[in-house]
Formats: C-alpha cells, structure tokens, sequence
C-alpha cells in the first residue's frame, strides 16, 4: 500500500516537472491570446495514471506562477487543466476522446481570463477560438502522438507498484 502511495507522488511530481520545463522551453508559444502550449500534450496522461491529475494541476501552476503570469490566470488556467484532466480520465476508456476535455476546459476559461484579467481587446468568441486551435493542437495533434508513443511502452513507463 505505501508503496503505490510513493510511486503516486513520484508519478505526479515526474508530470508536474515535464510540464514546467516544456511550458519554458516554449515559452513564446506557451503563452497569449494565441498559444500552442507544448505541455498541454501531457494532458493525455490521465488515459495511463491518475497521478496524471495531480500532477497536470501542479505543472500548470508553477509554470503560470513562475511564467509571471497574474493571479486570475494563474487560479483558473490552473483550474482549467485541473477539470480537463479529470475529465480525460473519465473518458480514459475511449482513448480518442481523451484529449477532448482540455481542449474544451481551456477554451471556454481561458479566454475570458484574457479578456477580463488582461485586457485583450479581442471578442472572446474569437479567442475561443484561437484558444480552441492551439488547444487542438497540443492535445489532439500532439497528445494523440505522445498517447500511441507512451502506450508502446506502458508496462516499461506506468509501472505499478
């Protein structure tokens, strides 16, 4: 038991630091009104481990705290990889839909963050839909990549304790 606790955390803490590093080694895409963010693709990993959840929240966190972003972004672009996660693992049996949820956690928050909390003169329709894309992007285009990749390996990466 206190096993299966340990390799959680450890899982979590792994997918936490991935998302941090990638959100800055593509930081002028990662963040804006129009962003691919290269880190949302890890947003597929809830389809192997629960630690998934825990793990896309934190990243997400540190790297909009440490990307200087302001606290509304940071509390609800947070929040909104923490509902796409949950959702993505509830739909972890339908692997194609996996990506769906955030994709659609983030583009119905994270425009009105960048309207409302940084002013971005641009119709939050629009940015839904810019937001959407890149969303698209990285969850599906990418994600669907990094999911067929990891699933090769699964037994090897998302050992059980």
């Amino acid at each position: 038991m206190r096993d299966r606790k340990v390799l959680f955390v450890v899982q979590a803490a792994f997918i936490a630091a991935i998302y941090v590093v990638l959100t800055f080694v593509f930081a002028p895409l990662s963040f804006g009104e129009v962003q691919v963010r290269f880190a949302e693709a890890l947003t597929v990993l809830p389809y192997f481990t629960p630690a998934a959840i825990p793990g896309l929240f934190a990243g997400c966190l540190i790297g909009n705290m440490a990307g200087g972003a302001i606290p509304l972004d940071i509390v609800f672009g947070s929040v909104a990889t923490l509902l796409g996660a949950c959702g993505s693992y509830a739909l972890r049996r339908q692997k194609y839909l996996v990506p769906l949820p955030p994709i659609l956690a983030n583009t119905l928050i994270v425009p009105f963050v960048l309207f409302y909390g940084y002013g971005v003169p641009l119709p939050v329709p629009f940015m839904m839909l810019t937001v959407g894309l890149g969303e698209a992007v990285s969850c599906y285009l990418l994600g669907m990549i990094v999911l067929a990749t990891l699933e090769k390996h699964r037994n090897l990466i998302f050992k059980t304790a």
